[in-house]
């Protein structure tokens, strides 16, 4: 089971934060850092001091780390167009080495694309826009040196681009979607993804999207085990019940919620849980870190729940 840090830095976040956390998971022997890709707070949070560009961020965290994985959780594809987003991915390759990967989603914050003048189609076309951009995305990667590529599609139109720079990473960095949607999301993901994520949902919920997913890949003839698994739980482990409690204050929520929605207690009850996620098939898990300040917190689970796994 590899486990990764995933940070919400629009909750609240500078880069020099993100870097002592991403540093921390790199030297506490973390898989990955990831972030979201939000301009926008949610809920009663100031966000202060704003909004940080999440691949401006793993640009910076390419060149100031050196063993972590770095990768979103996802882009939103109403962000970027495609071109541009392959170029900026494939270069961040380049600068960490060899280590990025690409979670792309169509988008959801409504509120966000009005902060920021960022145009917000409705759903069916943003399934559109993301199954287009995962096409061309990944061809312009894939296309061999010296060939060119071109995409005529609805809303995007791709002519004789010589489609580089290359990653890194061949054929190309891993890619990740995600969600809970039960028709586009798995045929997607079974043409296009390394990884399928399921984000902050119990066991059963969770196991009817895995199955979904391999339904998928076997109804195109991929096999469904060439496909990791992973899920998104927010993180809460204490030492005690009076450390679960603090750190369950210190983000706003209450300990017996967390137990019963997230990765909460004490590193035993981490580690049940866990386990009962491996079962179901996830191999990866993605701990949602809310407190940025708190190091000892991601220091605690590397320490006393990973060596379990």
């Amino acid at each position: 089971m590899d486990l990764r840090i995933f940070t919400e830095p629009q909750q609240g976040a500078s880069y020099q934060q993100l870097l002592a956390v991403a540093r921390c998971a790199q030297d506490a022997g973390y898989d990955a850092f990831f972030r979201s890709d939000h301009y926008l707070a949610m809920g009663d949070s100031a966000g202060l001091p704003g909004p940080t560009d999440a691949w401006a961020t793993l640009a910076g965290l390419a060149r100031d780390t050196s063993r972590i994985r770095l990768g979103t959780l996802m882009s939103a594809a109403t962000f970027r167009l495609p071109g541009p987003l392959a170029i900026t991915v494939a270069q961040v390759d380049e600068m960490s080495g060899g280590r990025v990967e690409l979670g792309i989603g169509t988008g959801w914050f409504e509120a966000e694309h009005a902060a920021y003048g960022i145009p917000f189609p409705p759903l069916a076309e943003r399934f559109d826009r993301l199954a287009e951009q995962l096409a061309i995305i990944t061809g312009l990667w894939q296309t061999p040196a010296g060939d060119t590529f071109r995409y005529d599609g609805k809303h995007y139109q791709v002519a004789d681009s010589p489609a580089l720079p290359k990653p890194v990473q061949q054929p190309r960095p891993p890619v990740l979607l995600g969600g809970k949607g039960l028709k586009r999301t798995p045929r997607l993901t079974a043409r296009y993804a390394d990884e399928f994520n399921v984000p902050f949902e119990g066991l059963g919920e969770s196991a009817r999207l895995f199955e979904r997913v391999r339904s998928a890949c076997a109804e195109i003839g991929r096999a469904p085990e060439t496909l990791t698994l992973s899920n998104a739980l927010v993180l809460c482990c204490g030492r005690d019940d009076t450390e679960v409690a603090r750190r369950a204050a210190a983000i706003g929520r209450a300990p017996g919620e967390l137990r019963a929605n997230g990765l909460a207690g004490t590193p035993a009850e981490v580690v049940d849980t866990i386990g009962r996620y491996a079962e179901i098939g996830a191999r990866r898990i993605y701990l949602q870190v809310l407190d940025l300040a708190d190091l000892d917190h991601i220091e605690l689970v590397a320490a006393e729940v990973a060596p379990h796994l």
